[in-house]
Protein backbone atom coordinates (compact mmCIF):
# COMPACT_ATOMS: atom_id res chain seq x y z
CA UNK A 1 0.00 0.00 0.00
CA UNK A 2 1.17 3.12 -1.22
CA UNK A 3 2.17 5.47 1.74
CA UNK A 4 2.49 9.30 -0.72
CA UNK A 5 0.56 11.71 0.33
CA UNK A 6 -1.64 14.06 -1.94
CA UNK A 7 -3.18 17.54 -1.15
CA UNK A 8 -7.19 18.53 -1.58
CA UNK A 9 -6.16 20.79 -4.38
CA UNK A 10 -9.46 23.66 -3.93
CA UNK A 11 -7.53 26.48 -2.26
CA UNK A 12 -4.11 25.07 -2.32
CA UNK A 13 -2.07 27.90 -3.83
CA UNK A 14 1.40 28.75 -3.56
CA UNK A 15 3.42 31.63 -4.51
CA UNK A 16 7.20 33.01 -3.36
CA UNK A 17 7.36 34.46 0.03
CA UNK A 18 7.87 38.48 -0.25
CA UNK A 19 6.28 38.37 -3.69
CA UNK A 20 3.49 40.96 -3.36
CA UNK A 21 1.92 40.55 -6.86
CA UNK A 22 2.09 36.55 -6.20
CA UNK A 23 -0.02 37.02 -3.04
CA UNK A 24 -2.42 39.12 -5.38
CA UNK A 25 -2.36 36.57 -8.16
CA UNK A 26 -2.50 34.00 -5.70
CA UNK A 27 -6.02 35.54 -4.53
CA UNK A 28 -7.19 36.01 -8.35
CA UNK A 29 -6.13 32.18 -8.96
CA UNK A 30 -9.03 31.72 -6.49
CA UNK A 31 -11.76 33.54 -8.03
CA UNK A 32 -13.59 29.73 -9.89
CA UNK A 33 -13.98 29.07 -6.23
CA UNK A 34 -15.57 32.19 -5.17
CA UNK A 35 -18.01 32.46 -8.28
CA UNK A 36 -18.70 28.80 -7.41
CA UNK A 37 -19.69 28.57 -4.04
CA UNK A 38 -20.03 32.48 -3.22
CA UNK A 39 -21.89 33.53 -6.81
CA UNK A 40 -24.28 29.81 -7.88
CA UNK A 41 -24.89 28.68 -4.48
CA UNK A 42 -25.88 31.94 -3.15
CA UNK A 43 -27.54 31.54 -6.10
CA UNK A 44 -29.78 28.94 -6.18
CA UNK A 45 -30.61 29.58 -2.34
CA UNK A 46 -31.95 33.28 -2.70
CA UNK A 47 -32.85 32.76 -7.05
CA UNK A 48 -33.15 29.73 -8.27
CA UNK A 49 -33.41 30.74 -11.61
CA UNK A 50 -33.68 28.20 -14.29
CA UNK A 51 -30.86 30.57 -16.50
CA UNK A 52 -28.63 30.28 -13.63
CA UNK A 53 -28.51 26.88 -12.76
CA UNK A 54 -28.04 25.90 -16.29
CA UNK A 55 -25.19 28.68 -16.42
CA UNK A 56 -23.86 26.54 -13.50
CA UNK A 57 -24.67 23.31 -15.17
CA UNK A 58 -22.41 23.99 -18.13
CA UNK A 59 -19.62 25.05 -15.77
CA UNK A 60 -19.47 21.48 -14.41
CA UNK A 61 -19.73 20.36 -17.91
CA UNK A 62 -17.20 22.23 -19.53
CA UNK A 63 -15.22 20.79 -15.93
CA UNK A 64 -15.59 17.70 -16.49
CA UNK A 65 -14.27 18.17 -20.57
CA UNK A 66 -11.44 19.56 -19.34
CA UNK A 67 -10.15 16.86 -16.51
CA UNK A 68 -11.46 14.10 -19.23
CA UNK A 69 -8.90 15.94 -21.93
CA UNK A 70 -5.66 16.03 -19.34
CA UNK A 71 -6.30 12.42 -18.75
CA UNK A 72 -6.05 11.83 -21.70
CA UNK A 73 -3.34 14.43 -23.28
CA UNK A 74 -1.60 13.67 -20.08
CA UNK A 75 1.11 16.80 -20.74
CA UNK A 76 3.30 17.62 -17.97
CA UNK A 77 3.41 21.02 -15.76
CA UNK A 78 6.35 23.32 -15.80
CA UNK A 79 9.10 22.36 -14.04
CA UNK A 80 8.12 24.28 -11.22
CA UNK A 81 5.65 22.05 -10.21
CA UNK A 82 8.50 20.00 -8.32
CA UNK A 83 8.11 23.10 -5.75
CA UNK A 84 4.67 23.30 -5.71
CA UNK A 85 4.18 19.76 -5.18
CA UNK A 86 1.48 19.51 -8.46
CA UNK A 87 3.86 16.95 -10.76
CA UNK A 88 1.14 14.36 -10.01
CA UNK A 89 -1.16 16.08 -12.12
CA UNK A 90 -1.73 17.12 -15.66
CA UNK A 91 -1.20 20.54 -17.00
CA UNK A 92 -3.10 20.85 -20.65
CA UNK A 93 -5.62 22.22 -20.75
CA UNK A 94 -5.98 24.76 -17.41
CA UNK A 95 -9.39 24.09 -15.34
CA UNK A 96 -8.72 27.83 -14.37
CA UNK A 97 -8.62 29.49 -17.52
CA UNK A 98 -11.20 26.99 -18.92
CA UNK A 99 -13.28 27.89 -16.10
CA UNK A 100 -13.31 31.91 -16.34
CA UNK A 101 -13.37 32.44 -20.38
CA UNK A 102 -16.62 29.65 -20.23
CA UNK A 103 -17.91 31.87 -17.39
CA UNK A 104 -16.79 35.87 -19.68
CA UNK A 105 -18.25 34.11 -22.19
CA UNK A 106 -21.34 32.92 -21.20
CA UNK A 107 -22.37 36.00 -19.00
CA UNK A 108 -21.75 39.12 -21.83
CA UNK A 109 -23.96 36.63 -23.96
CA UNK A 110 -26.62 36.27 -21.78
CA UNK A 111 -26.14 39.99 -20.84
CA UNK A 112 -25.97 40.88 -24.32
CA UNK A 113 -29.48 39.05 -25.80
CA UNK A 114 -30.94 40.84 -22.34
CA UNK A 115 -29.61 44.37 -23.19
CA UNK A 116 -31.87 47.17 -22.11
CA UNK A 117 -31.28 50.55 -20.47
CA UNK A 118 -31.40 48.42 -17.20
CA UNK A 119 -29.01 46.19 -18.38
CA UNK A 120 -26.13 48.66 -19.62
CA UNK A 121 -24.10 48.75 -16.63
CA UNK A 122 -24.29 45.05 -16.59
CA UNK A 123 -22.91 44.78 -19.75
CA UNK A 124 -20.14 47.28 -18.79
CA UNK A 125 -19.40 45.21 -15.55
CA UNK A 126 -19.03 42.16 -18.31
CA UNK A 127 -16.72 43.99 -20.49
CA UNK A 128 -14.85 46.18 -17.63
CA UNK A 129 -14.84 43.41 -14.96
CA UNK A 130 -15.36 40.12 -15.78
CA UNK A 131 -12.98 39.47 -18.96
CA UNK A 132 -10.07 41.34 -17.06
CA UNK A 133 -10.80 39.07 -14.20
CA UNK A 134 -10.19 36.00 -16.44
CA UNK A 135 -7.18 37.20 -18.39
CA UNK A 136 -5.85 37.65 -14.92
CA UNK A 137 -6.69 34.28 -13.73
CA UNK A 138 -5.17 33.15 -16.51
CA UNK A 139 -1.94 34.90 -16.16
CA UNK A 140 -1.42 33.96 -12.80
CA UNK A 141 -1.70 30.16 -13.33
CA UNK A 142 1.70 30.95 -15.49
CA UNK A 143 3.15 33.92 -13.15
CA UNK A 144 2.64 31.27 -10.20
CA UNK A 145 4.11 28.24 -12.21
CA UNK A 146 1.24 25.80 -12.30
CA UNK A 147 0.96 26.07 -16.30
CA UNK A 148 2.89 27.07 -19.30
CA UNK A 149 1.61 29.96 -21.75
CA UNK A 150 0.29 27.31 -23.76
CA UNK A 151 -1.69 25.35 -21.53
CA UNK A 152 -3.93 28.46 -20.32
CA UNK A 153 -4.53 29.60 -23.79
CA UNK A 154 -5.46 26.07 -24.45
CA UNK A 155 -8.01 26.59 -21.81
CA UNK A 156 -9.24 30.04 -21.79
CA UNK A 157 -9.62 28.52 -26.47
CA UNK A 158 -11.88 25.74 -24.79
CA UNK A 159 -13.48 27.59 -22.35
CA UNK A 160 -15.19 30.18 -25.09
CA UNK A 161 -15.68 27.56 -27.31
CA UNK A 162 -18.22 25.49 -24.42
CA UNK A 163 -19.24 28.85 -23.49
CA UNK A 164 -20.72 29.48 -26.96
CA UNK A 165 -21.84 26.47 -27.68
CA UNK A 166 -23.49 25.72 -24.46
CA UNK A 167 -25.20 28.98 -24.53
CA UNK A 168 -26.94 28.21 -27.48
CA UNK A 169 -27.92 24.59 -25.97
CA UNK A 170 -29.48 26.22 -23.28
CA UNK A 171 -31.24 29.55 -25.08
CA UNK A 172 -32.19 27.34 -28.66
CA UNK A 173 -32.82 24.14 -27.28
CA UNK A 174 -33.75 23.16 -23.15
CA UNK A 175 -35.36 27.23 -23.33
CA UNK A 176 -38.29 25.89 -24.50
CA UNK A 177 -38.36 23.17 -21.94
CA UNK A 178 -38.66 25.80 -19.26
CA UNK A 179 -41.89 26.81 -18.30
CA UNK A 180 -42.65 22.63 -18.64
CA UNK A 181 -39.58 22.42 -15.65
CA UNK A 182 -41.22 24.98 -13.62
CA UNK A 183 -44.40 23.81 -14.00
CA UNK A 184 -42.90 19.96 -12.71
CA UNK A 185 -43.56 18.73 -9.01
CA UNK A 186 -39.53 19.13 -8.50
CA UNK A 187 -39.89 22.64 -10.32
CA UNK A 188 -42.92 23.70 -7.62
CA UNK A 189 -41.02 21.56 -4.88
CA UNK A 190 -37.79 23.78 -4.75
CA UNK A 191 -39.24 27.17 -6.12
CA UNK A 192 -37.17 27.13 -9.24
CA UNK A 193 -38.57 29.91 -12.08
CA UNK A 194 -37.88 31.16 -15.23
CA UNK A 195 -38.19 35.11 -15.16
CA UNK A 196 -36.46 35.37 -18.61
CA UNK A 197 -39.90 37.26 -19.87
CA UNK A 198 -39.86 39.67 -17.73
CA UNK A 199 -38.03 42.73 -19.96
CA UNK A 200 -37.09 44.45 -16.73
CA UNK A 201 -36.81 42.07 -13.25
CA UNK A 202 -35.70 44.85 -10.81
CA UNK A 203 -38.10 47.03 -11.95
CA UNK A 204 -40.68 43.76 -11.73
CA UNK A 205 -39.46 42.85 -8.31
CA UNK A 206 -39.50 45.65 -6.92
CA UNK A 207 -43.25 46.97 -7.89
CA UNK A 208 -44.55 43.85 -6.26
CA UNK A 209 -42.62 43.51 -3.45
CA UNK A 210 -43.70 47.15 -2.08
CA UNK A 211 -47.42 45.79 -3.49
CA UNK A 212 -46.98 42.75 -1.29
CA UNK A 213 -45.59 45.01 1.83
CA UNK A 214 -49.46 47.19 1.93
CA UNK A 215 -51.57 43.92 0.84
CA UNK A 216 -52.80 42.75 4.32
CA UNK A 217 -53.01 39.08 3.51
CA UNK A 218 -48.60 39.18 3.00
CA UNK A 219 -48.31 40.91 6.60
CA UNK A 220 -46.26 39.08 9.23
CA UNK A 221 -47.35 38.94 12.48
CA UNK A 222 -45.67 40.66 14.82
Amino acid sequence: MSTQLRAITLTHVRYQTGDHIGHFLAWISLIPVFISLGGFVSHFIFRRELQGIFFAFGLLIAQFISDSIKLFVQQARPDTCIMLEMCDSHGWPSSHSNYMFFFATYFTLLTYQRYDMILKKQMSFACFVVWPLAVLTMWSRVYLGYHTVGQVCAGASLGMFLGLVWFWVVNAKIKKRFLAIEESSIGRWFYIKDTSHIPNLLEFEYENARAARRHPSYKRSE
